[in-house]
């Protein structure tokens, strides 16, 4: 599981659903009571029901359906990204989100 923080519009198909989906993960560690455990550093806690929401609200701008609303908030905030890292990172694994950003970066 892992919160990537970058602009969603820069985000391939697979990771726009695939980071959707981790928030309803996320949320649905924190309210079975599970400690985040190695998972700290990939994820905001009291980022996750805006972070579904932008992700969201891109997908719907896409024209793919969104049923699955999320209602969270943490008990408290762990963890902290490092968006520059974390895009860094999304942008050397995939060709894909590589080639959005860098479109992205031209208009």
């Amino acid at each position: 599981m892992r919160m990537w923080l970058v602009d969603p519009k820069i985000l391939c198909r697979e990771h726009l659903l695939g980071e959707h989906l981790e928030m309803h993960m996320f949320a649905g560690h924190f309210r079975k009571g599970r400690a985040l455990g190695g998972y700290a550093p990939m994820c905001e806690t009291d980022k996750i029901a805006s972070r579904h929401d932008a992700l969201a609200t891109e997908m719907e701008r896409r024209g793919y359906k969104h049923k699955s609303p999320l209602d969270f908030v943490p008990a408290k905030a762990q963890g902290k990204i490092d968006r520059a890292a974390s895009l860094a990172e999304l942008i050397r694994r995939c060709p894909a989100c590589a080639r959005r950003h860098s479109s992205k970066e031209q208009s």
